[in-house]
């Protein structure tokens, strides 16, 4: 959203610039309303995408109806007052797609009326500091009201129904329900670009790591273009063999071990120590094939020789150690029931490591999970516990266009976190009526009835809490006022189903949120709102930068 100049578009004023009230209020609230209104469309089962033109016109433009991604792609605003409340709101939503991984659009449309309605009542003579108090503490309440009202998931209806909740397409949510419910919340699920137009899945016993064959030639199985060792040991390290000398003291510890398979795991291997590995194959004691050691990144290498260390046992061979192939022994081997190997990757089945240990190790990484900040994070982590536990899926789409098939890719991936997350933290009734139950909740506020700001706070959360319900039904085309008004005459525990048209109750009918996505967004958009309300002054930088987002496509 950095538009070309041109003479209609006011461009950045080069001096610097001490703004006051009421025009800080004037330019914050213009930021975050065009902020707000470009990702108000992706929120429902009928989101209207967002086209973002791309770096390149060779390609076409990049269409998203994730809110996170649509704030991330919004880099600057030509008016600078605008920019300050629109750099502003996009951290906070950013920063909530990070921890959660969704939940964007209802945070966005929260914190708009939040801020919005706090505005016109400061403007009538309210205390901002106060009200930003009793609109925190608001807040903690809305919070407790939803743990109140949180679920645990079961079945994999369920898992169905939170899938497509996120992602709108019943073929892909199905996929992904029935994978989670297979592999579980932790299981490792890998989601590919896919060759057609179709959806496709596998299940795969064990766990794999991306590190290929050294060379074709080591493919015992050219039918199905891989090799599998049964009963196999395995030298796991990251050097690298430059000479066939130095794999006489590896094959001397393998038949000191008793071993008949043996997979070499290195960073490179030169040809004539491959020559060595290919000999072998004719031999009836002692065959051998070598891998290259997962990931192009020393840390990205180094946590995989972990996990796969924890798991078939044996002790690993680093180069920054200072370690060589010199001091091997059979105790440095580790061992699995089996393990195979292709062009791409390199798996194993029932590994034969220390089942305490392994436990230590994921108990390890689920810690460091829970305390990651960042969503990326979280998501290697999440893929390190789920090849720890073995047992494997992975899912192929596909699409008619690279466009569409990286769209569907991604709303893929935020899927698979959402279930994750539903399955660890329970869920809520969807379609934004878990907010609306909760309005009952905050006439805790006016236990101080003296209180002009307790009142306008117990107002605004009270409106705000209607946002997300209304925006949903706003974009499917209905009429938010008479469907709200038929709501309340059936009670409570029910909702407006979008799809079907009628009322009817949320969770039974799969039309469920994720508690924590709810509530982690109810937090961050009523406390960055209840803080964006108590901003006077904005200073102007001369020559201001324009920050660039050099990993993120279509900017």
């Amino acid at each position: 959203m950095t538009p070309a100049p041109s003479s209609s578009i006011p461009e950045f004023k080069q001096t610097p610039e001490t703004v006051f009230q009421p025009r800080t209020a004037r330019g914050f609230q213009g930021g975050i309303n065009k902020i707000v209104d470009a990702i108000r469309p992706s929120l429902g089962p009928f989101p209207r995408a967002v086209a973002i033109a791309r770096a390149t016109t060779t390609r076409s433009p990049e269409l998203l109806d994730s809110g996170g991604i649509i704030a991330r792609r919004i880099i600057s605003l030509p008016n600078r007052d605008e920019d300050a409340g629109a750099m502003y709101i996009r951290g906070v939503l950013w920063n909530l797609h990070e921890r959660v991984g969704d939940g964007v659009a209802t945070a966005a449309v929260l914190f708009q009326t939040v801020f919005n309605q706090g505005l016109k009542y400061i403007a009538a003579g309210g205390s901002p500091m106060t009200l930003r108090s009793y609109l925190e503490q608001g807040a903690d309440i809305i919070a407790n009201a939803l743990d109140g009202l949180t679920q645990p998931i079961a079945g994999t209806e369920a898992l169905i129904g939170v899938a497509q909740t996120v992602c709108h397409d019943r073929a892909l949510a199905e996929i992904l329900g029935n994978l989670i419910s297979i592999v579980g919340e932790d299981g490792w699920l890998e989601i590919r670009a896919g060759r057609g137009r179709d959806i496709e899945h596998e299940l795969i016993a064990g766990s794999y790591w991306p590190g290929a064959l050294v060379s074709k030639a080591m493919i015992y199985d050219t039918g199905r273009s891989r090799t599998v060792f049964e009963n196999a040991a395995i030298l796991i390290t990251d050097l690298a063999i430059d000479s066939p000398q130095e794999l006489v003291p590896v094959i001397q510890a393998a038949v000191e071990a008793g071993a008949s398979r043996l997979v070499v795991m290195c960073s490179n291997i030169s040809e004539q120590a491959q020559a060595i590995l290919l000999q072998s194959r004719k031999s009836d004691k002692l065959q051998i094939i070598g891998v290259k050691t997962p990931g192009l990144r020393s840390d990205v290498q180094m946590t995989s020789m972990l996990d796969m260390a924890a798991l078939m046992g044996g002790k690993m061979l680093v180069k920054a150690a200072g370690d060589t192939l010199t001091g091997v022994t059979p105790q440095h081997f580790g061992h699995a029931r089996r393990i195979w190997a292709n062009e791409e990757y390199t798996g194993l089945v029932h590994p034969q490591g220390d089942p305490k240990e392994i436990r230590r190790h994921i108990n390890t990484l689920r810690v460091a999970y829970k305390n990651a900040a960042k969503d990326e994070e979280r998501q290697r982590l999440q893929e390190r516990i789920g090849k720890l536990l073995g047992g494997a899926a992975a899912i192929d789409v596909g699409g008619l266009t690279e466009t569409e098939m990286e769209t569907r890719k991604e709303l893929a991936k935020r899927t698979v976190r959402t279930l994750r997350g539903a399955a660890r933290e329970g869920i809520l009734p969807g379609g934004g009526t878990a907010l609306l139950a909760c309005r009952p909740a905050l006439d805790e506020l006016l236990a101080d009835r003296d209180s002009l700001d307790a009142r306008a706070a117990h107002r605004i959360l009270t409106r705000a809490l209607e946002t997300p319900f209304r925006t949903l039904i706003s974009n499917s085309g209905n009429s938010e006022g008479k469907i709200l008004g038929e709501m309340e005459q059936a009670g409570c525990e029910v909702g407006f189903d979008i799809l079907s048209g009628r009322i009817c109750e949320m969770i039974p009918n799969g039309i469920v949120d994720v508690a924590a996505v709810q509530k982690q967004a109810v937090i961050s958009a009523i406390r960055g709102a209840a803080l964006a309300l108590t901003i006077d002054i904005l200073v102007h930088r001369k020559n201001p930068p324009i920050v660039t987002e050099p990993n993120a496509p279509g900017i």
